[in-house]
């Protein structure tokens, strides 16, 4: 088990995170001779199994580490020419530099978010980063048509309500989705393909985006100022990606503008929302339900089973007070056909940059 170099800002003993581990069922010397190192962190069962089928039949030779990337870990990464890092690994200019110094030449994110690296000390240090701009849409919507639909019908409540033998129906009323006005903010591929789902339950659309779309516009969606869609639209679905003009895209200042007791949901990056104003208007009940599946501060949480430990994150343990707040912890993207895409593009991703022809290039 390899240890790893004790960071001088740090008093703390690290931890100790096993070695990688190959792709390999038989002997490495019964397959073809491996012609370029590639190691995944943060590799969880999932990935392994799906990239594993991707790399069948190939010379890539893929190593798996569950850890997540840091400053601590980036050691393990001595040696390999590729790095596979997925949305809450740090690829900050500390962690790029150790990685360049110990032979990394390519960062090949699986995610289409990219706003964890920075991509000024990726350049300066000569490393190449690439993404997944897409893998399965549909995922991502479907998951957030979930959350509208358990929020609204109180499933998490009767559920739990049924296995304690509480057959009563009281506080479980909701409202039907057709001819309600759902506003998309975002109306990229994911947020075109949640508005179709919403358009078949009857839904009257608004969307906001610097880019209208006309796939949008021929689903009858009226393009508006983030402030009128946010006062017209009963329910509210983030698909936007995380940028300095996104950041807190919903505040204090805009949650004041939604009709009272609307339904916001986020499915697309944690920071999109200011989560402490969430919980003032969750109090003041000018918003009615919120479905979350990213949180601002989910990197030291999200992925990981913490069910014996004492939350410390008093915001997100606030959050879990509330009846009418569903959390789920970044799983929208988790479906087989999204996993499979991600491991596709992901390596040939990194046999079209071996070859000299890379694309889905992250450009700072």
């Amino acid at each position: 088990m390899p240890s790893i170099a004790k960071s001088s800002s740090r008093a703390r003993p690290l931890p100790q995170w096993p070695a990688p581990y190959s792709r390999y069922a038989v002997p490495p010397a019964l397959e073809k001779e491996p012609t370029m190192r590639a190691l995944l962190f943060s590799s969880q069962h999932y990935d392994q199994e799906s990239f594993t089928r991707a790399a069948s039949g190939t010379t890539l030779d893929l190593h798996f580490q569950p850890a997540r990337l840091t400053l601590d870990t980036a050691t393990l990464a001595d040696g390999y020419e590729v790095v596979c890092a997925f949305i809450n690994d740090e690829l900050d200019a500390q962690v790029l530099q150790r990685l360049a110094a110990g032979g990394t030449r390519l960062v090949a994110l699986r995610s289409a978010g990219y706003n964890h690296v920075d991509l000024a000390a990726a350049q300066r240090l000569g490393l190449t980063v690439v993404r997944v701009p897409a893998y399965s849409p549909h995922a991502v919507a479907e998951h957030a048509v979930a959350l509208i639909l358990a929020l609204n019908r109180r499933l998490h409540r009767a559920y739990n309500r049924t296995r304690e033998g509480d057959f009563t129906l009281h506080g479980l009323t909701g409202f039907d989705l057709h001819d309600k006005t759902v506003g998309v903010v975002g109306t990229g591929q994911i947020g075109t393909a949640f508005a179709r789902i919403m358009a078949g339950f009857g839904c009257q659309l608004l969307a906001y985006d610097p880019y209208p779309n006309p796939e949008l516009l021929a689903l009858g969606a009226r393009y508006l100022p983030l402030p009128e869609l946010l006062r017209e639209a009963r329910v509210i679905s983030l698909h936007c990606p995380l940028t300095e003009h996104t950041r807190h895209l919903i505040n204090a200042q805009s949650l004041a503008q939604l009709q009272p007791g609307a339904m916001l949901i986020n499915t697309g990056r944690g920071a999109l929302v200011d989560t402490p104003a969430l919980i003032d208007a969750l109090k003041s009940g000018q918003l009615g339900y919120l479905g979350l599946d990213v949180y601002e501060e989910e990197a030291q949480l999200f992925f990981e089973d913490r069910s014996d430990l004492p939350l410390q994150d008093d915001v997100l343990a606030r959050l879990l007070t509330f009846p009418n707040v569903i959390i789920t912890a970044h799983q929208a993207f988790l479906t087989r056909e999204a996993l499979d895409a991600i491991a596709a593009t992901t390596l040939d991703n990194i046999n079209r940059w071996a070859a000299g022809n890379p694309q889905n290039l992250v450009m700072g």
